[in-house]
C-alpha cells in the first residue's frame, strides 16, 4: 500500500494501547479510535494557535457534522496508535483527514476524516469559516 502525502502542517500523536481500550480478546474497541481522531484533531488545533479558549474568543463554536472511519487492520493490547492528522479543506467547512497506524509493524491500521461546521457562541450555523479562524488555518 503506498503512503499517503501529507501536508506540512500534519501533527502526530502515539497513543499506546491499554487494556481498557481492548474489548476481552486484547483487540482496541473500534468506537475507541474515534477518542484518538478527538485527541489528534486537538492537537492539530493546537498547532495552529487554536485552542478551546482561542476560539471561544473569536465567538465561535465547532461541531463535528460528518466522521467517516475505514478499518485496516486491528490494533491489540500493548499495541501503540500514531494518529497523523491534517487539515484537507478550511472553508466553508473545517474537513480533517487521519491515518492510523502501528509503527512496530508499519502497518496502516484505518483512515478517518472527519467534517467540521463553525457556528456562533449561541449556536447558530455559519455558513462559512469566519476570517478569524481562516487567518490560523493552513491555505489549502
Amino acid at each position: 500500500m503506498s503512503r499517503l502525502k501529507r501536508p506540512d502542517h500534519a501533527v502526530a500523536t502515539d497513543f499506546p494501547i491499554g487494556l481498557h481500550h481492548c474489548d476481552m480478546l486484547g483487540v482496541a474497541w473500534h468506537g475507541r479510535y474515534f477518542e484518538w481522531l478527538e485527541m489528534a484533531r486537538m492537537e492539530l488545533f493546537k498547532s495552529r494557535n487554536l485552542d478551546i479558549p482561542e476560539i471561544r474568543a473569536s465567538g465561535n463554536r465547532m461541531y463535528v457534522v460528518d466522521a467517516q472511519c475505514r478499518y485496516m487492520a486491528p490494533l491489540s493490547y500493548g499495541d501503540v496508535a500514531r494518529v497523523n492528522a491534517w487539515f484537507v479543506t478550511v472553508a466553508p467547512l473545517i474537513k480533517v483527514a487521519y491515518d492510523i497506524h502501528n509503527p512496530a509493524t508499519g502497518r496502516w491500521c484505518a483512515r478517518a476524516i472527519t467534517v467540521l461546521a463553525t457556528t456562533d457562541i449561541d449556536g447558530n450555523l455559519l455558513l462559512t469559516t469566519p476570517d478569524a479562524l481562516l487567518a490560523r488555518l493552513p491555505v489549502r
